[in-house]
């Protein structure tokens, strides 16, 4: 399935750890990072980003995002974290 066919599959369900890793890394944070915040391996944060490409028929963090936002399956805030006024 090419990955401009990705409204017509099914509907797609990150776990709340998939879209805790997503948000930090939407935040720029580097996977080591957010292992630590969350306080977990770096690989475990890989597998966490593997199993987010899969679902969302991407192949990087960008697309991820993208995809996520796009979906509704994480609020565009989550880009930005916590904005200093």
């Amino acid at each position: 399935m090419s990955q401009g066919n990705w409204q017509n599959r099914k509907p797609v369900r990150l776990t709340k750890r998939e879209i805790e890793v997503l948000s930090l890394i939407a935040q720029g944070r580097s996977s080591q990072e957010v292992a630590d915040a969350l306080f977990v391996s770096k690989r475990t944060v890989d597998f966490h980003l593997a199993n987010i490409y899969e679902k969302l028929n991407v192949n990087n963090r960008v697309k991820a995002f993208r995809r996520a936002a796009q979906m509704g399956l994480i609020p565009v805030e989550a880009f930005f974290g916590e904005v200093a006024d």
